[in-house]
């Protein structure tokens, strides 16, 4: 089967988030109160969910850590599906699956090391980035052509938008509600 194709099938897009919607570095930053973590995100990251959600399709989060900065990111980007925390992403992505009543084909998973590997095997495509191991490059489906944090996330979601015939109809649309509001 064509790559295209299997991109077209996506409905939902799940994600590692250190290493993938980040380039892995975490910031811990003293406070009056002790310790805070921080982490960065690409902006263009989220307008791709944006435009993802609008054409009508979900993306969410699935990452071994529990921090606060993740939960308020996906709150903000509107994730239908996030879970901290996750020792066994395969089971996890499994439960998601079936929340969403989808079958695997309909789903992707972007991962960026080992404790990913498991969850490939679950979705109908398996995605990294540029930067992962060369090891879990070569588990994958397919290799974003971009380093964690550099929107890795936007280039996938435009590519699936693109294979599906639906990118100019999600840009307008994402235009169009920008003029609602």
């Amino acid at each position: 089967m064509e790559l295209c194709d299997r991109f077209s099938k996506i409905k939902l897009l799940l994600s590692d988030v250190d290493g993938v919607m980040n380039d892995g570095r975490i910031y811990y930053l003293p406070t009056a109160e002790g310790i805070s973590v921080a982490k960065f995100f690409n902006v263009r990251d989220g307008l791709g969910i944006r435009l993802f959600q609008l054409a009508g399709f979900e993306f969410g989060v699935i990452t071994g850590r529990r921090d606060e900065v993740v939960k308020k990111r996906c709150e903000d980007l509107g994730c239908k599906y996030y879970a901290l925390g996750v020792r066994d992403k395969r089971k996890k992505v499994l439960e998601i699956i079936g929340k969403a009543r989808l079958r695997r084909e309909e789903v992707a998973y972007i991962g960026d090391d080992w404790n990913d590997i498991p969850a490939f095997g679950e979705v109908g495509l398996s995605l990294t980035v540029a930067d992962a191991p060369e090891e879990i490059r070569r588990a994958a489906d397919y290799v974003v052509p971009l380093k964690g944090g550099e929107g890795v996330i936007r280039y996938t979601i435009e590519r699936i938008l693109k294979c599906k015939g639906l990118f100019e109809e999600a840009v307008e649309r994402f235009l169009s509600h920008l003029r609602e509001e």
